[in-house]
């Protein structure tokens, strides 16, 4: 007669294998919330952009493109119990490798970006940067320069077509990739007023001119020299010509005006355009700048050399120098040794 098994051993065998179920449970549910899921080439952060609009699918293809999930499965399904799927937030996302899928779903549901780096400088036209703007932020170029544009508030404060590329002050900055035209412009803006201070102001009515006529100056002096340490000398003839009511005379101003960047040498045939940027034939300064002027030659116009030049010539070596001078037969003869300085090497235009 089979012995019956006693009713405790049953308990037993029955807390044991539910223990062990339980613990496999636990294991499973362990590597999918806080196992390690991702993996990236070479170990190496990874950036992650996620487009205004995107769906959940988007991420995931996203995510494929720039690393490797291992359980893609486990992944889609924390996202969903975690209700991610449904609330997709745009922006820039650093993935680094080892994150586990509760570390990941983490940053991207509540939107922890890391903020992207914006850079420019040596820029001509609002729309060379808009087109370099664009690259580093989620708005398109179009949308920048239509929100530049059409801002009321630019133009209640003096700004025009001509002029309004003076609200943006080269520099770094921070941002979060996904602002659009008006979030950049908005910041711009608030820029723009950090960097005309008291003393900024104060330097500029000092020499009778406007922070926009300091920013049209400026953007002279920058395309006159690539030389820092005398551009608040270059600042002090081109003012010394305003205060004597006298032709600026400024070769940049007539590329500009051209449209072609690539001369390098200004001929009597330019100085006839008829442009309101000729300054060999208006007077006074032009409708507004010739290039986003920078810090530094916006500071060299504010604190100008006091000096009684009133020309200057690039040095005959080439060097990228100036010299300078205050009579017209001073400039003649530097502007002749510079003359035959080109002509010697073959620079005709």
């Amino acid at each position: 007669m089979r012995q019956r098994r006693k009713p405790k051993a049953l308990f037993l065998t029955i807390i044991a294998v539910a223990t062990a179920i339980a613990a496999s449970l636990f294991v499973i549910s362990y590597k999918c919330i806080w196992g390690k899921n991702v993996e990236t080439s070479e170990g190496k952060d990874v950036s992650l952009f996620i487009a205004t609009g995107s769906d959940f699918q988007a991420v995931e293809d996203s995510l494929c493109s720039n690393c490797h999930i291992i359980q893609p499965a486990s992944f889609k399904f924390l996202a969903k119990r975690l209700n991610y799927v449904e609330h997709i937030k745009p922006g820039h996302y650093i993935v680094k490798d080892g994150m586990s899928n509760i570390q990941l779903i983490n940053i991207l549901r509540f939107g922890k970006q890391t903020p992207v780096k914006v850079i420019f400088n040596n820029i001509r036209t609002v729309e060379q940067l808009a087109g370099k703007i664009s690259s580093e932020i989620e708005a398109d170029s179009l949308s920048i320069l239509n929100e530049l544009r059409n801002d009321s508030s630019l133009m209640a404060n003096g700004f025009n077509q001509y002029n309004y590329a003076s609200v943006f002050i080269p520099n770094t900055y921070e941002f979060y990739w996904n602002t659009d035209a008006k979030g950049f412009l908005n910041r711009m803006k608030r820029e723009y007023k950090i960097f005309w201070n008291e003393s900024r102001l104060q330097k500029a009515r000092s020499k009778s001119l406007t922070p926009l006529e300091v920013s049209t100056l400026a953007s002279i002096v920058d395309k006159e020299t690539s030389k820092t340490s005398e551009m608040r000398t270059i600042a002090g003839v081109y003012l010394n010509r305003l205060k004597k009511k006298r032709l600026l005379q400024a070769d940049p101003t007539l590329v500009f005006a051209i449209g072609d960047y690539g001369i390098h040498r200004v001929l009597n045939v330019h100085k006839e355009i008829d442009s309101p940027y000729n300054t060999y034939k208006h007077l006074g300064l032009p409708p507004g700048p010739i290039c986003i002027p920078s810090i530094a030659a916006i500071d060299a116009v504010l604190n100008a050399e006091d000096h009684k030049y009133l020309y200057f010539c690039a040095k005959d070596d080439l060097s990228g120098y100036h010299v300078f001078a205050k009579t017209l037969d001073e400039h003649n003869a530097n502007a002749e040794r510079y003359r035959r300085a080109l002509n010697k090497n073959r620079i005709y235009k």
